[in-house]
């Protein structure tokens, strides 16, 4: 079996409003697109800034800019009017944990995907003023060292099913500066909390899209990962019809390098066990 989870039914784009793009022909458009490429089992999960409820959650100004949907018909339209799983895409904002987890509650969810984009106020992956983290940080090693302590935070959280590209903080490659020392050390404190939080890590192409150019998690991240026995979930981060299953035989000839032979399936926030391939 093939999935692919992590995936949005509309470009990154401001002026992408749900009337466009969250209608029954767009979600055919990406099933179609899964079939063609072998994908079986397909779901949506909308960043939670693009809804008014993650108000409810976080004031900060990269969430009222976004924010103007209505999360409940957005969960309704894909379960009423698609055959696809319904996710969401939540970012991990530590303190915020009891108010993210009392929005959760209220949605029928298939799973949660949980990121890590945002440092205190300050986004890992945004390249403008004032949100950019690269800018006030005095050392790569602030940098990394914070990223990877909240990703620990968020893998045993429990609130999200699937941890999002766990090394998203290389999003820039060779565009912003990397510690000296071995990554590994970095990432040692998150592989241990994800395998304590029981949480599907995720396996995604999007990196080969992005300036990086490799996947999320690197090799030597995704062998700890593999190592420490964490489920495995596989997605893309399509955010168009064309982007589904993006380089997934790299992926799924990578995972068979290593020995993993089994890929997590979601239903209602409950997770199965499904051969890979």
């Amino acid at each position: 079996m093939l999935t692919d989870y992590h995936v949005h039914l509309r470009p990154d784009e401001e002026s992408a409003t749900a009337a466009q793009y969250l209608t029954a022909s767009n979600a055919e458009r990406y099933r179609e697109a899964a079939s063609e490429r072998g994908i079986e089992e397909l779901g949506v999960a909308e960043h939670i800034h693009r809804f008014t409820q993650c108000l409810e959650v976080w004031q900060h100004p990269w969430y009222r800019r976004w924010a103007a949907d209505d999360m409940e018909s957005y969960v309704g339209f894909v379960r009423e009017e698609t055959d696809l799983r319904v996710g969401l895409e939540a970012d991990f904002l530590p303190g915020r944990e009891d108010k993210l987890q009392t929005l959760l509650e209220r949605h029928d969810f298939d799973y949660v995907v949980g990121s890590v984009h945002f440092l205190g106020d300050f986004s890992v992956d945004v390249n403008e003023e004032p949100l950019d983290v690269w800018r006030r940080a005095s050392t790569p090693h602030q940098v990394w060292e914070r990223y990877f302590r909240t990703l620990a935070e968020a893998a045993r959280c429990g609130l999200f099913d699937i941890l999002a590209h766990p090394d998203l903080v290389k999003v820039w490659g060779k565009g912003r500066p990397t510690p000296d020392r071995d990554p590994r050390f970095y990432y040692e404190p998150a592989v241990e909390a994800m395998a304590e939080g029981g949480v599907a890590v995720e396996v995604s192409t999007a990196g080969l899209r992005k300036p990086v150019g490799e996947m999320y998690p690197s090799r030597p991240l995704l062998e700890m990962i593999v190592d420490a026995g964490c489920p495995i979930a596989l997605s893309s981060d399509a955010h168009m019809p064309e982007q589904l299953g993006y380089e997934y035989e790299q992926a799924v000839g990578l995972l068979g390098e290593l020995g993993v032979s089994e890929i997590s399936v979601f239903d209602r926030r409950s997770r199965r066990s499904a051969p890979l391939g």
